[in-house]
């Protein structure tokens, strides 16, 4: 698996030199960075400290969107007293996620938001899990360079972990799922539900690939029941 660190809009260049430090002292190599250049700033590469190659081989795009269009599942870091979202896993709980998921996704991200504000509702609508580092203080303090070097840390088996050979899994098969899931939620009439879809759309990126393959069943035997009750009493409407 190729794991990306993406960075939203940083603006502290020595932040980014520490996360590529982190990042080389833990054996990740790939950065992309989101509308900013400060990367670019000599002070970067200062905090670096020997990690040159890997700001040197930045990817740069001007929306997340962009950044993740050849991603098969992203990760977001979220601060729960920030985000409209409140079930995501721990940092130890992602390294057991993402090792699963090593049979079939062949390219993921971990997304990291701004210094400031973390990231928009929008933006992390757009991963399939959330994480978040738990802390005993009422105000998150992490900065940037700690969260990727805590990050990095806890996920650095994955460099190391081999995965038994499988047929590859069909890497569209969560999306699927969500469409499917949201088709329901909307026969049921409750797609207004702003805070359940967002419940459904959080703990459908937490499934391990066996129970994606088998809620999928149920949801097909669901929409089987459905249209048939549905047709019996379009039915009894025409006598």
């Amino acid at each position: 698996m190729q794991l990306y660190i993406v960075l939203v809009a940083p603006t502290r260049p020595e932040n980014i030199g520490a996360a590529a430090r982190a990042m080389k002292t833990m054996g990740f190599t790939a950065l992309r960075i989101v509308a900013s250049e400060a990367h670019l700033q000599p002070s970067a590469r200062w905090v670096a400290h020997g990690a040159g190659e890997i700001l040197d081989g930045v990817q740069t795009f001007a929306t997340l969107e962009q950044a993740l269009a050849d991603v098969d599942f992203t990760v977001a870091t979220t601060a729960r007293s920030r985000a409209r979202f409140h079930y995501y896993c721990t940092p130890p709980q992602l390294l057991k996620q993402l090792t699963e998921r090593q049979q079939w996704a062949r390219q993921a991200a971990l997304v990291f938001g701004r210094e400031d504000c973390g990231l928009t509702n929008e933006e992390l609508a757009l991963a399939d899990l959330l994480t978040g580092v738990p802390m005993q203080a009422d105000y998150p303090s992490l900065n940037l360079g700690q969260a990727v070097m805590v990050y990095c840390y806890q996920l650095a088996a994955l460099m190391n972990v081999s995965v038994a050979q499988q047929p590859p899994a069909n890497t569209g098969q969560l999306n699927a799922l969500r469409q499917r899931a949201e088709g329901l939620l909307s026969v049921l009439g409750v797609s207004g539900d702003q805070k359940l879809c967002d419940w459904v759309h959080q703990r459908l990126g937490a499934l391990q690939q066996r129970d994606t393959a088998m809620l999928h069943r149920l949801l097909h035997d669901i929409e089987k029941k459905l249209a048939k009750c549905l047709s019996l009493f379009s039915g009894n409407d025409s006598v």
